[in-house]
């Protein structure tokens, strides 16, 4: 694959994980009524949740793409990804859906992982933060047509449907995988016993600089879970605007490509460390913000509320490419080990973070800007403090 090829096959393989949540969201509330659950109740984002949670098993996909290749993994990956979404859309009753939804989860993180490893087998630095904010930029216009193509699909049909959606694009993702080559030559294969395990876990995880930039996207991406979970039911239940979402969730996501974007240029003119310093001094600011209207209003009007959601996480989309690139800066040949520690980290931690923002949701709407701002503080305080030499 060339480069631009390569570019949209890697977001790609990443639109599977969004896709997988944004194009059934406008579903919840046919869901809670199939379900027979109130319709007051914040369960559904549970079904963003699991899938989040799937993400664990990127610790065990990540060595085994070091012992084996790229390859084989991504194709179990999608293998996965498959089959559970097809079980998903049939299920007949909600536990069994989340179990499922839980496999599809861990099929998306052996393709988001496997994909983060190759980009690093190809690229580091600068260079790979620009690669990835072209990525991030392809595939955040899932969040943008998604929702509009669920809402679609619904007129039409059921949510079933809706769910099946995401299965049949993976089945394309996966034939065109097929013109990819393997990235990581069998001369740098790891063994896959104890004892490498061990030297490859300690390597990543006693790089300061990994565990720094890791714990920044981490903490970023609980925002960015709280908001996917919970938009529904911000738009819906708390501002009763249930035919705003899809306008509100496809605004948000151009802002958020937006910044994606912007930042292929921001980190090729002041490289990742700069960009990422100054952004997440401005992120602070607007949570801030935010949180304090919101504490003056406790509902403020609908497009104040979502266009400071917008800027934070338009805005988290160009921190996020750099602190994936420092993160994964000095990791050597322990990519695929180093995209597990990093990929799970983010994704489940993250996702956790989001549940807790979610659970006390349900009684103020103050807990959002107040997620947003203790996650900004908490990040500001991780990159400030960073050495030169660890970056």
């Amino acid at each position: 694959m060339k480069y631009k090829e390569f570019t949209s096959f890697s977001a790609c393989c990443m639109i599977l994980t969004a896709i997988g949540i944004d194009i059934m969201l406008p579903a919840f509330a046919e869901i809670r009524k199939h379900f027979s659950l109130e319709e007051s109740t914040s369960g559904t984002p549970y079904i963003v949740t699991v899938f989040f949670a799937g993400q664990a098993l990127q610790l065990v996909f990540g060595p085994l793409s070091d012992c084996y290749g790229r390859l084989p993994i991504l194709r179990i990956g999608f293998a996965l990804y498959i089959v559970a979404g097809l079980a998903a859309a049939l299920s007949n009753s909600m536990p069994v859906m989340l179990v499922w939804r839980f496999v599809g989860g861990a099929g998306a993180s052996a393709v988001f992982m496997t994909t983060i490893a190759v980009v690093r087998d190809h690229f580091s630095g600068d260079k790979m933060a620009r690669t990835m904010s072209l990525i991030f930029t392809i595939f955040l216009f899932t969040p943008v047509v998604a929702p509009f193509l669920g809402a679609a699909i619904l007129t039409w049909t059921s949510w079933k449907f809706v769910f099946l959606t995401p299965p049949i694009f993976a089945v394309i993702v996966a034939i065109w995988s097929l013109r990819m080559k393997e990235s990581l030559p069998p001369s740098q294969h790891i063994k896959l016993n104890s004892r490498s395990l061990a030297i490859s876990f300690s390597q990543v995880l006693s790089n300061r600089n990994f565990c720094r930039y890791t714990a920044v996207t981490t903490l970023l991406f609980g925002g960015i879970s709280a908001y996917v979970s919970n938009s529904e039911f911000l738009v819906g239940s708390i501002y009763r605007k249930p035919g705003q979402f899809s306008v509100i969730f496809a605004t948000v996501g151009i802002v958020m490509a937006a910044g994606a974007l912007v930042n292929t240029w921001l980190a090729g003119q002041y490289g990742s460390r700069r960009v990422i310093r100054a952004l997440i001094l401005v992120y602070t600011i607007i949570a801030g913000i935010l949180f304090l209207v919101t504490y003056l209003v406790p509902q403020p009007p609908i497009v104040a509320f979502f266009t400071g959601i917008a800027l934070l996480l338009g805005i988290n989309m160009s921190i996020e490419p750099n602190s994936s690139a420092l993160a994964m800066k000095a990791v050597g040949e322990a990519a695929g080990t180093a995209s597990s520690i990093y990929g799970t980290t983010f994704f489940f931690v993250g996702a956790l973070i989001g549940s807790a923002i979610s659970f006390f949701l349900k009684d103020t709407l103050l807990v959002m800007p107040l997620g947003y701002l203790l996650i900004g503080m908490f990040c500001t305080i991780l990159v400030l403090t960073a050495s030169e030499q660890e970056t």
